[in-house]
């Protein structure tokens, strides 16, 4: 009887243990993306102030249609934190933001990304892990409790609730 008690209580305090962690979710995943948003924002912010700059750079890796491309990741950039931060379209956006970060890596950190289980330090201390890090975990976990895409979510579960009928077997008789 006495052998139960301490797996009881540790049982008990992993519980514990979980409920906090689910309740700091939402908190960390705003923090992420206020972070996070707000770099992309400014990345992109003074990538549409440079883009001569940022099209030579994107024509120096051989990337197609530099300009147009140095103006849609600028835009990208700079819109994708916005949203980030707002909370608005989060999954959609980290999805765009993911995929731009792994062709940051391609394009211009190829030896860091090809070097992720060979020397991690180079993967994770390349430019782009972060931003991409960071955006993919708004991609997999979402955005959390506070952010319009949550608000926007609960309004339509209630408009769709009233217009289901209160017990649908009754509303075909």
């Amino acid at each position: 009887m006495f052998a139960l008690k301490p797996a009881g209580l540790t049982e008990s305090a992993y519980g514990q243990l979980i409920r906090i962690g689910t309740k700091l979710q939402s908190p960390l995943l705003l923090l992420v993306r206020l972070y996070w948003g707000w770099q992309f924002a400014q990345s992109g912010w003074g990538k549409l102030h440079h883009l001569s700059n940022v099209r030579e750079f994107f024509a120096s890796l051989n990337l197609p249609m530099p300009g147009a491309t140095a103006a849609f990741v600028s835009g990208l950039e700079f819109i994708g934190g916005v949203l980030l931060i707002a909370g608005l379209g989060s999954r959609l956006i980290a999805l765009a933001l993911t995929f731009n970060m792994c062709v940051a890596y391609w394009t211009a950190d190829r030896v860091a990304l090809l070097s992720v289980f060979s020397d991690p330090g180079k993967f994770y201390n390349a430019d782009p892990y972060t931003f991409w890090f960071a955006s993919l975990l708004v991609l997999v976990f979402g955005p959390g409790r506070f952010a319009l895409d949550f608000l926007i979510g609960r309004y339509r579960r209630r408009e769709m609730g009233a217009s289901i009928p209160a017990n649908p077997r009754l509303s075909h008789s």
